[in-house]
């Protein structure tokens, strides 16, 4: 993001300055706007809508998200890892801009947390981190070439589903 200017965006995107201006007064708005369509589309739309799709019980739908993970890995012209964190990482947790990603990241966390819960799991807060956790060391290892990473997370989701599953009462 700090490595593009308002300048070289309105070249690519060949559009007038006041054009560009005329929407986002600054770049970090055009980022913040980028953002929440990301959320919008990606979180919402992509991978919770694609987990929901696959399963009808909530465990399932946990683990679907690594098989929509698979499917993603897997196309090459379609995968550039995570915005929300390459943002996060490239401008803070403080910036406004980094601030914006935080929020977004507990947006998926969200997700998780609510299918933990119709799960019955115990703790859904911290299934969900451990959860978000195997999510984004995945998109990781996707980007380092491991194109079996969804899988290997897919493998680690059920252990952990296990260790948080409410036991049976006695």
């Amino acid at each position: 993001m700090r490595g593009v200017g308002v300048d070289e965006i309105i070249t690519t995107s060949k559009i007038a300055k006041a054009t560009f201006y005329k929407h986002f007064r600054t770049k970090d708005k055009l980022v913040l706007a980028f953002l929440e369509r990301r959320d919008r589309e990606w979180t919402h739309g992509f991978v919770e809508a694609g987990a929901r799709s696959r399963s009808d019980n909530p465990e399932g739908q946990m683990l679907a998200i690594f098989d929509v993970f698979d499917e993603w890995f897997s196309r090459p012209d379609d995968f550039e890892a995570c915005s929300f964190v390459n943002v996060m990482l490239e401008m803070g947790p403080h910036h406004p801009v980094g601030q914006a990603c935080v929020g977004y990241l507990q947006n998926i966390r969200s997700v998780v947390t609510g299918l933990a819960s119709d799960a019955g799991l115990r703790e859904p807060e911290e299934f969900a981190r451990s959860w978000h956790i195997l999510m984004k060391g995945s998109i990781v290892s996707a980007a380092e070439g491991d194109l079996k990473a969804a899988k290997r997370a897919q493998e680690m989701g059920r252990a952990l589903i296990a260790q948080f599953r409410t036991p049976a009462a006695s």
